[in-house]
């Protein structure tokens, strides 16, 4: 993606590039109105304004984004004012939002749109980036098919609340390539991976005290007092490995809308806590380095921040 933005903007720089070419090449799509568009839009305009404006300043005012959105408005999984602020937002970055419409089909210099209730249109544009997701894989489309009376729906595998897949309790799903009421979100698909580890543990020693009975009963003999007390302890033990459902705890919406702006929605104290703007983005920053794995990369993402600041991209 990085390559194509800079080689629509060097070609654009060319000598005798023509008027329409330069408006072509400089006009970047972004397709899907959810946190992930959203961002990389708000990340396209600070590179666009904040590097490439001090580069190429004859080039700046052909320079245009638009971002595309099939359902009536952006972010579904926002509340209505944050959803009219990051709209603002961009209004204000010169960002346009097509709302209500859908995209037919990209060619290599153009991309076909059709809103709602317009005849479809060809648009030129030298970049799209696609943030609408993603078809299943092919080992989950096989998966489905070998099941077609419980895996009925075609978005993604049908799972139980112990995250098994419909119709083989031995086989679990988790994240994007299921078809649930969860967002397809990375904080859902954490807490999934989570319970599992839970979830294998409990059944690792469940298997283990299953076999170890086995033993127990299979060289047991009539009259032993010891085999029967040991035999009834581990019945006990198998009794108090419980295997919960599995439940999401949602710990909040956080998305970057550009300019150093984000915006956010915690639950805190049972109620939905909405915040934009500059310190919102300071925490947004916060919380995504301390989701981070290591130390050395937290240390590593601050750095290519500072310096991004400091000297640019």
């Amino acid at each position: 993606m990085q390559r194509r933005f800079l080689d629509c903007v060097e070609t654009a720089a060319f000598p005798g590039t023509s008027e329409e070419e330069k408006r072509r090449l400089l006009h970047m799509v972004v397709v899907g109105g959810g946190p992930t568009g959203i961002e990389v839009a708000g990340e396209l305009h600070d590179f666009l304004e904040e590097d490439l404006k001090s580069w190429y300043p004859e080039l700046h005012p052909y320079m245009r984004l638009t971002l595309v959105e099939a359902l009536p408005g952006v972010l579904p999984t926002f509340s209505k004012e944050l959803i009219a602020y990051t709209e603002r937002t961009f209004k204000e970055s010169r960002i346009d939002i097509q709302t209500a419409t859908m995209v037919k089909g990209i060619k290599p210099t153009s991309v076909l749109l059709k809103p709602k209730d317009a005849p479809e249109q060809e648009v030129g544009c030298g970049l799209v980036v696609w943030a609408a997701g993603n078809t299943g894989r092919q080992v989950t489309k096989d998966l489905m098919a070998k099941l077609p009376e419980e895996q009925s729906n075609k978005r993604g595998i049908l799972i139980d609340s112990h995250l098994r897949m419909l119709g083989a309790s031995s086989i679990f799903a988790v994240g994007d390539c299921t078809s649930t009421s969860y967002a397809p979100t990375a904080q859902v698909a954490s807490q999934q991976g989570a319970y599992l580890a839970r979830m294998f543990k409990l059944i690792a020693r469940r298997d283990a005290l299953e076999a170890q009975l086995e033993s127990l009963t299979a060289g047991r003999k009539e009259g032993e007092d010891e085999v029967v007390k040991e035999t009834e302890a581990i019945k006990r033990k198998m009794e108090k490995i419980k295997l919960k459902p599995f439940e999401y705890s949602h710990q909040g919406s956080l998305a970057y809308i550009g300019s150093d702006k984000a915006i956010a929605e915690l639950p805190i104290f049972g109620r939905e806590w909405s915040s934009g703007g500059v310190a919102t983005f300071l925490f947004w920053r916060s919380a995504y380095l301390s989701t981070l794995f290591s130390f050395r990369n937290r240390m590593l993402v601050a750095g290519d921040w500072m310096r991004a600041k400091f000297f640019g991209r």
